[in-house]
């Protein structure tokens, strides 16, 4: 049987030939996930993406399948259980996001401090006001709860606008560009330094519900909360509850508990809240990045029988 890597997502040509390249004595065959090849994924080594509904297919005894390469950064929505059972290596996308998802993080922040989220709102209704609370970053403190390729990245940026950054993990080693760092059992002691609060966190069994009614009640009054990690990270009762009493001056939101928001959802009316349709990752350079990362995955995986960049931790779940 001919080894072969299947792709369940649409790539260039150019993105196709670069993947042959890396993988000579591989046959390559690119589905959609909608409308997957069947018969090409119960042959494959490789597969690269997921899909609704090739679980039982991928995942059953015998099946020649070594290796799985996610299509995001989160992997919270695979069978991981399964996966490590069968003792499949699983690597994600952590780093493909870090540009597109930083700079998402600062739109909302720069619409806050100059208050042009309230601004577009008065254009659409032709009202020429300002309530003068304009202020700016320089000087402001931002904690970044997740320090990986997003929070990083976000952390280097806010150092250029002049901000203190504090950094929340598993371990609290200082890393570079953050002033300080906390661990995630001090979360409450770290929120209430920051006049704002990034969430970049994935979705395990440790952070769900992780920003909770004890934690929101820990933040500095007048605050902001972004999420663009995981919906699932945060109680969005407790959340709501944060942003009617005063709590929060506002929150920039990307990812929920439920999505699609539901229509008659309360966040869609709260003028101090920004959403988002989960898009802060979506990038036109997103296929470049993740074959760069695949291409390279794959020398490791021809020359010693296994990936080394992003491989997923099953015990994490990231």
């Amino acid at each position: 049987m001919a080894k072969s890597i299947v792709c369940l997502q649409p790539l260039t040509k150019e993105q196709v030939e670069a993947i042959r390249k890396a993988a000579p004595g591989y046959t390559f065959v690119q589905c959609d996930a909608k409308q997957p090849d069947l018969e090409a994924l119960a042959e494959a080594e490789i597969v690269i993406s997921w899909a609704k509904g090739i679980s039982g297919l991928l995942l059953r005894e015998g099946t020649p399948l070594r290796w799985v390469q996610a299509w995001s950064a989160g992997v919270d929505k695979l069978p991981l259980d399964r996966l490590e059972q069968r003792g499949i290596v699983l690597t994600n996308a952590s780093g493909v996001h870090a540009e597109p998802i930083s700079q998402v993080i600062f739109g909302y922040m720069l619409m806050f401090v100059r208050n042009l989220h309230t601004a577009i709102r008065n254009q659409d209704r032709r009202i020429w006001n300002s309530d003068e609370t304009e202020t700016e970053l320089t000087g402001k403190t931002v904690v970044i709860a997740g320090t990986g390729e997003i929070g990083a990245a976000t952390a280097r940026i806010a150092k250029a606008f002049g901000m203190r950054t504090i950094g929340v993990r598993r371990i609290d080693d200082p890393l570079p560009g953050f002033d300080a760092m906390y661990t995630t059992s001090r979360l409450k002691d770290a929120v209430a330094e920051g006049d704002f609060v990034i969430n970049t966190l994935p979705l395990t069994g440790e952070t769900r519900g992780l920003f909770d009614a004890s934690v929101f009640s820990s933040f500095k009054e007048g605050s902001y909360y972004i999420n663009i990690g995981r919906g699932g990270t945060t109680d969005t009762e407790a959340l709501i509850e944060a942003l009617e009493n005063g709590r929060l001056r506002g929150a920039g939101l990307d990812v929920f508990e439920a999505e699609p928001l539901p229509e008659d959802h309360p966040l869609w009316d709260m003028k101090q809240v920004i959403i988002t349709p989960h898009v802060a990752g979506l990038t036109d350079h997103y296929s470049n990045r993740l074959v760069g990362i695949f291409t390279e995955n794959m020398k490791s995986y021809l020359a010693h029988g296994a990936p080394t960049v992003n491989v997923v931790d099953y015990l994490r779940q990231y």
